[in-house]
């Protein structure tokens, strides 16, 4: 069309050829170039159709996958063993900064601990490095199986999973990996290792005011650790695999349990072990006739200091606990019921024990006495802590009555509280409603463990192991609450134990240590060297087809552009 719109040629009388002569004189020289330059609108019209044409036949070139992926899903681990020290530098700075560069212009980021999170999802370059940047080690053992399940999720359509970690996980992390490469994508894993890591706290269990300390090595060779907390210390000796435990006293408002010397992987060097600053409880029983079951479940806790009076004796308000059992109504002092308030008052318990003929406890008694009944059913056991997990069998007698304040724990089938709590300004009430010489409980293994706990709650006091939590355990709270954790204060209702550490509560201290067996042992296959088992490390290098369309048609566009300039140039538009 353009050739058809060109104007016809006019013929121009020139006075002189000379011009001419010159003109032609200086082409002679490069025909070539004057044969391109009358034909160089024809070149530029052939090369957009060959270039159409080549566009609509789909062309490609094989590259590895990790290069064709448009999305990447960086999965950066974050658990414990990541904190190993080599070379001045952790392993999680090592890999932060890898992941760093992995990013792309479409990116997600996994952080993998005890629980996987996703902080950006999809986001831009920018966006992924900045929280990359915000995201720190935990010392809480990690599940990289669960991470990669989740970047498996998030990934779209031929996208590149970017895993960095030391993979000193179990073994299960390999299905992921296996059923990502399966569904297409590129997976790409980067490990760090470096540090030496010879022996670890592993466990610890409590009995009493004694804690048992578990100690692991890992080293190829004997070697000799100091377990200390408090004042007392022992030396252990351990050979490779080797696991020593090694009981010490726990002081009154704990320590740390260390182990020296240490190693390039703190986090399982020293734990702490939190108590209170008065391990024992004061525990006052009322009686006139001295129940010799309930005095024996309580004096075989060796932290329960027992003292037992028999009314119309008086009392100071000086105990942590007061329990009234089988206390004659004609015996009992107004001084010794307000011994109980002045104890509820000061933050500390009292229980009462159901009889035939309820003396005048006044507020203190949580039910209202209807008078004496037999042969009932247990209708229902709440989950609260104090009864979980406690077989409580139906009197034969019992004292009807109805719940006056508090929650019921055990509810006969009559509607009555065989056991109900209530939680009265710092204090706490129990009411236990066996009667005693017609109580079939007192005869359950579980008596005493069921006066333990009741104590433990009326003094307002956690075991130890409830004081002792491994890292990654959650506390909660009804209201936004401010806690002291290891990193600074927080505020929140849902709390993540991921630092090892005292924590300090408005409900008390709680202590989180790393007791991980699997997290300890911060050494790893070496992947690059395919001792990683079915899937090696590295990137997939299988290659994909890339395809070449878009850049064709691209080029296509350009030259159509400048066959336009050209003309305008000339002067044909």
């Amino acid at each position: 069309m353009l050739y058809l719109i060109r104007p016809d040629p006019v013929r121009v009388d020139l006075p002189t050829l000379r011009f001419l002569e010159e003109d032609r004189g200086s082409d002679a020289t490069n025909p070539l170039l004057e044969r391109l330059r009358r034909n160089l609108l024809l070149l530029l019209q052939i090369l957009v159709v060959v270039l159409l044409a080549v566009a609509l036949a789909t062309p490609y070139v094989t590259v590895p996958r990790e290069q064709a992926a448009d999305e990447t899903v960086v999965v950066l681990d974050a658990s414990a063993s990541m904190t190993t020290v080599d070379g001045g530098e952790s392993r999680f700075d090592r890999a932060r900064r890898a992941a760093r560069d992995a990013v792309t212009g479409t990116t997600s980021v996994v952080v993998a601990a005890e629980q996987s999170r996703v902080p950006v999802r999809s986001g831009s370059r920018t966006a992924a490095r900045r929280a990359l940047d915000r995201v720190g080690p935990t010392e809480t053992a990690g599940d990289l199986r669960s991470a990669l399940a989740q970047a498996n999720a998030l990934a779209g359509d031929g996208a590149r999973v970017v895993v960095l970690s030391d993979f000193a996980d179990d073994s299960a992390w390999r299905e992921s990996v296996t059923a990502a490469r399966a569904a297409g994508l590129a997976v790409d894993l980067r490990q760090f290792g470096g540090g030496t890591n010879r022996a670890g706290i592993v466990d610890r269990s409590f009995s009493g005011t004694s804690v048992t300390v578990t100690v692991r090595s890992y080293a190829a060779e004997p070697v000799r650790r100091t377990v200390s907390l408090g004042n007392e210390q022992r030396r252990v000796e351990l050979a490779p695999g080797d696991t020593v435990s090694v009981t010490l006293s726990v002081p009154a408002g704990g320590g740390r349990a260390r182990l020296s010397p240490g190693d390039d992987f703190v986090a399982d060097d020293a734990v702490p072990v939190v108590a209170p600053a008065d391990p024992a409880v004061d525990v006052l029983l009322l009686t006139n006739d001295r129940n010799r079951f309930l005095a024996t479940a309580l004096e075989v806790v060796d932290v329960i200091d027992l003292t037992v009076v028999q009314p119309p004796q008086t009392v100071r308000p000086q105990y942590d606990v007061v329990i009234y059992s089988n206390v004659r109504q004609d015996r009992l002092l107004r001084s010794n019921v307000g011994a109980g308030r002045d104890v509820v008052s000061d933050g500390g318990g009292v229980a009462i024990q159901a009889q035939p003929t309820m003396p005048d406890y006044g507020d203190l008694l949580l039910i209202e006495p209807g008078g004496a009944s037999s042969n009932p059913s247990v209708a229902g056991v709440s989950d609260d802590p104090l009864v979980r997990g406690v077989g409580f069998p139906p009197p034969s007698e019992y004292v009807a009555g109805d719940l006056r304040s508090g929650r019921a724990l055990v509810t006969l089938s009559d509607g009555t509280p065989l056991l109900a709590a209530d939680e009265r300004g710092g204090g706490r009430l129990l009411y236990y409603g066996y009667v005693e010489d017609a109580s079939p409980f007192k005869f359950d293994v579980q008596y005493p463990v069921f006066w333990k706990r009741a104590v433990f709650y009326l003094a307002g006091r956690e075991p130890l192991p409830e004081l002792n939590q491994q890292t990654g355990a959650r506390l909660t709270f009804a209201d936004e609450t401010t806690v002291r954790t290891p990193d600074g204060e927080r505020r929140t209702t849902r709390l993540v134990l991921d630092r090892a550490g005292v924590y300090e509560t408005p409900r008390g201290r709680v202590g989180a240590g790393l007791y991980s067996a699997a997290e300890s042992n911060v050494t790893a296959p070496d992947l690059d060297r395919g001792d990683g088992g079915a899937v090696a490390g590295g990137t997939d290098e299988q290659p994909v087809p890339q395809p070449l369309d878009d850049p064709v048609a691209l080029a296509a566009l350009l030259f159509v552009a400048g066959e336009l300039l050209y003309l305008r140039r000339r002067g044909d538009l």
